[in-house]
């Protein structure tokens, strides 16, 4: 049997070790419903996430527009938005609210595994804490892709205007109030601006 609980506004699913569900599994689990928002932990527990909120949506979207364009220019990587998942070494399957991938790392994966999760840690990943969500477990969300290969990670947090930024085996630095974040080295060129993020936009 699994039990579930509740914890930051998701629900979590505890299957193992009653239920184990393979990657294509999972996957059919996610496209039966595509309504919801929903990761795999590296011990197999299920967590359904509520939607965003409206401004999240909309601070989402900037990520994504910035990321895009740099990516754009740039052209050594794939960017891919909050609804793609990623399955990381440690078996859990997440969804950035933003990730890049280097194109190198893409193109030994086949047609087939492109449709569905991508079977690796992206290079860089963006989490968006909002309101809902407790720091302390976007952080560990955070450690988790430092742990599984990710090269830089930013966990920008709008209510204290806050970016923690994390990198291979460092301590996760936190930015006060930035007007601005640098993705380099692993991103060079790519700077964030941050009006958009800390100012309510509509």
């Amino acid at each position: 049997m699994y039990n579930g609980y509740l914890t930051d506004n998701h629900l979590k699913l505890r299957f193992s070790p009653a239920i184990t569900l393979t990657d294509d599994q999972f996957y059919e689990f996610c496209q039966i419903n595509r309504e919801l928002r929903i990761e795999k932990t590296g011990r197999g527990d299920i967590v359904i996430m509520s939607p965003a909120g409206g401004e999240t949506s909309r601070k989402n979207s900037e990520l994504i527009i910035a990321l895009g364009i740099w990516a754009k220019k740039d052209k050594t990587g794939v960017v891919f938005d909050s609804s793609g998942g990623f399955i990381l070494p440690d078996g859990a399957t997440r969804a950035p609210d933003a990730a890049w991938v280097k194109r190198s790392r893409l193109t030994g994966l086949t047609r087939k595994q492109k449709e569905k999760f991508i079977p690796l840690c992206p290079d860089f990943v963006i989490e968006l804490r909002s309101p809902s969500d407790s720091l302390s477990s976007l952080q560990n969300k955070m450690q988790e892709y430092m742990d599984n290969g990710a090269e830089l990670g930013w966990l920008i947090d709008p209510g204290q205007r806050k970016i923690f930024v994390y990198r291979p085996d460092h301590d996760a630095e936190c930015l006060e109030n930035p007007a601005a974040v640098s993705g380099e080295p692993v991103m060079p060129d790519f700077v964030l601006e941050l009006g958009e993020i800390w100012e309510p936009g509509f």
